[in-house]
């Protein structure tokens, strides 16, 4: 049953209509790709399919990104229960740098399979960090210090948030800035 465009969803076999670019690295018949116009139902899994390259290229990245994370707080030591600087610096550059970084890669650059998974999940996965900024947060709450703990929280995912698309702000003038000579 159609009507007016818009795709009528039975329980059994639904249709979904999505518009997500697909990823250049990925080929289209991925399994792990969005499917559009097509059934809900999730194809099966295949293992064995994570490459070994692409693992080294990410666990070399990593070790450079950890690396980079303890040279900043070793820089910016912070007291067990003062503010958390060097956590909020690392993570709020890395959200800069990964925006940047994603758009220069898939708007100048031509896919690779090495690159993204070294630079992005690599280098700037590890040297942002998740745990440590969610330890801090309740480390100043089990200190008496809720309302910074609430400012850091709170503030770390909106300024975060904000860098990331100033990241890919900034890359997109850049990108459009160099193509045009």
């Amino acid at each position: 049953m159609r009507g007016s465009g818009a795709d009528f969803m039975s329980d059994d076999d639904a249709v979904i209509p999505i518009h997500i670019p697909i990823d250049p690295d990925l080929a289209p018949s991925d399994p792990g790709e969005p499917v559009v116009g097509r059934s809900r139902r999730f194809p099966h899994r295949r293992y064995g399919r994570v490459e070994p390259g692409v693992l080294a290229v990410i666990a070399v990245g990593g070790m450079l990104g950890a690396a980079a994370r303890f040279k900043l707080a070793e820089a910016l030591p912070t007291k067990p229960d003062h503010f958390p600087w060097a956590t909020l610096w690392t993570n709020l550059s890395g959200s800069f740098l990964l925006g940047f970084l994603l758009i220069v890669l898939l708007e100048r650059f031509p896919p690779t399979r090495y690159v993204r998974p070294f630079m992005a999940t690599g280098i700037l996965g590890a040297f942002t960090t998740m745990s440590t900024y969610t330890v801090e947060t309740a480390l100043l709450v089990k200190h008496d210090h809720a309302a910074i703990a609430a400012l850091y929280g709170v503030g770390s995912v909106l300024a975060g948030v904000f860098l990331a698309y100033a990241g890919i702000a900034t890359a997109r003038l850049t990108v459009a800035g160099s193509s045009r000579r």
